[in-house]
């Protein structure tokens, strides 16, 4: 109806996507997934975008059918249901915040670790501090830090672009050959990790309600952003591994990029892609604590969503506290390749089941249902292939890891079931428009005596 006044056009679509994507998830990967997959990294880019873009068009019509700023939690209950099921899928997908938020953190321990050149524990410190930072500006209400998050999208942007664009000229042929190249294997079983780099284009299906022609628009600006989004990635990761040799890139893999900027900007260049990932960790951090702590939190614990997405918690300090409490001893005891690991399995399992509740939807959404099949195969198979992986390379624990959040997610859904009798409800007014287009069938059937 009011059309005009819609907060997300096309291109402020895209944009919002680049800017939640491209973040602090690059600069935890890329050495990440270069340790594993080599100078075959950026086809683990390539493969995990095809993921992501086969994810994104099944988000997508979800989020037509089913408008509703709950995104994917609002998509699983809208397919399976008000039960335990997807009421443990609201609670893992609460987890699966804290767990990318613990990932990110330490990626900041790790990147100021450079400056500061202490020793292991310094860089837990590091991540303790600037969570609690926030934590406590959050619960302030920090407006300037809010608004500021544009300025650091385009630094973070910037730098990248720029690294990318420069570090081009200077790749070592052979450090990209097939003399160095390892096993096709190594390269799938990195994309577990390239696809949490994409992380962050299913905020786009969170904007619906605020979108113009959504029904146009939505898919549209979902795959100019992962294209857009891929292409940077793909070609930041040939820059790396052209200029890094591999056992430098293993060395420095929780801050590759930034060693990968010092053979051509020197020491400066070095510091300033240290710096750059510094700001875009914190900025990542301030930007998902208050959305995926407390808005997860009122989520899992009472089933419902808080009525406006704001940039305040005067209201509630519960689900920032308690969320804070819950990350300490995922960055104490777990170091990052380990949080990594966890989050892109878990972020891999809830798609997954998304499109899987999708399926039994596909007649409402209208979806292509090889696409949208291919999607749940993709994140299980991606899956499937990161557990394998862990398994055999010396963190065979990742599995029992990610076990335990499930069973702790169904025993959290079925004690707060019991304990509250609160359910994870939908939260549009598709069921709503049901209901009472059923009431006013009855009372009409009723009118005419049947």
């Amino acid at each position: 109806m009011n059309e005009t006044k819609k907060a997300f056009g096309l291109w402020s679509a895209v944009f919002l996507g680049i800017g939640s994507m491209v973040g602090a998830g690059i600069f935890i990967v890329i050495g990440q997934a270069g340790a594993i997959a080599g100078n075959l990294v950026w086809l683990s880019f390539v493969f995990g975008g095809v993921a992501a873009l086969l994810s994104g068009y099944s988000l997508a019509k979800l989020a037509i059918t089913y408008p509703s700023r709950g995104g994917i939690v609002e998509y699983l209950v809208q397919s399976f249901g008000e039960g335990v099921f997807s009421g443990s899928a609201g609670v893992l997908f609460y987890f699966s915040q804290l767990i990318a938020i613990a990932a990110v953190a330490k990626s900041f321990g790790a990147y100021a670790g450079t400056f500061m050149h202490g020793g292991s524990g310094s860089e837990d410190l590091f991540a303790l501090g600037v969570v609690g930072a926030f934590i406590l500006i959050n619960l302030v209400g920090a407006s300037l830090v809010a608004r500021s998050e544009s300025f650091i999208v385009a630094v973070k942007l910037t730098v990248l672009v720029l690294f990318a664009g420069v570090a081009l000229f200077y790749i070592d042929p052979k450090l990209l050959s097939g003399a160095d190249m390892p096993s096709m294997n190594s390269m799938f079983f990195a994309v577990g990790l390239t696809f949490f780099a994409y992380q962050g284009f299913s905020v786009i299906t969170n904007t619906v309600e605020d979108m113009k022609d959504p029904l146009h628009t939505m898919l549209k600006a979902m795959v100019i952003t992962i294209l857009l989004v891929g292409v940077l990635y793909i070609v930041t990761s040939i820059a790396v591994l052209g200029n890094l040799p591999l056992s430098e890139v293993i060395k420095a893999k929780d801050y590759a990029l930034a060693q990968a900027a010092e053979p051509i900007f020197g020491h400066i260049g070095f510091k300033v892609m240290a710096a750059t990932a510094l700001l875009a960790t914190a900025s990542a951090i301030n930007a998902t604590l208050y959305a995926a702590t407390e808005i997860g939190y009122t989520l899992a614990k009472e089933g419902n969503l808080p009525k406006a997405y704001i940039y305040n918690v005067h209201n509630s300090f519960e689900g920032l506290i308690i969320s804070g409490a819950l990350i300490i001893p995922m960055i104490l005891f777990l170091n990052l390749s380990q949080v990594t690991t966890i989050a892109a399995l878990v972020v891999l399992v809830i798609q997954g089941l998304a499109h899987v509740g999708h399926l039994l939807r596909i007649k409402e959404t209208g979806a292509n249902f090889y696409l949208v099949l291919f999607s749940a195969l993709s994140m299980f198979g991606i899956a499937g292939l990161t557990l394998y992986h862990t398994a055999t390379t010396g963190m065979p624990l990742i599995a029992l890891y990610l076990f335990g959040a499930f069973i702790a997610a169904f025993a959290i859904e079925i004690i707060l079931r019991l304990a509250t009798k609160r359910v994870i409800r939908v939260q549009t007014d598709v069921q709503l428009l049901a209901k009472l287009e059923n009431n006013i069938e009855k009372k009409f059937k009723k009118m005419r005596g049947e």
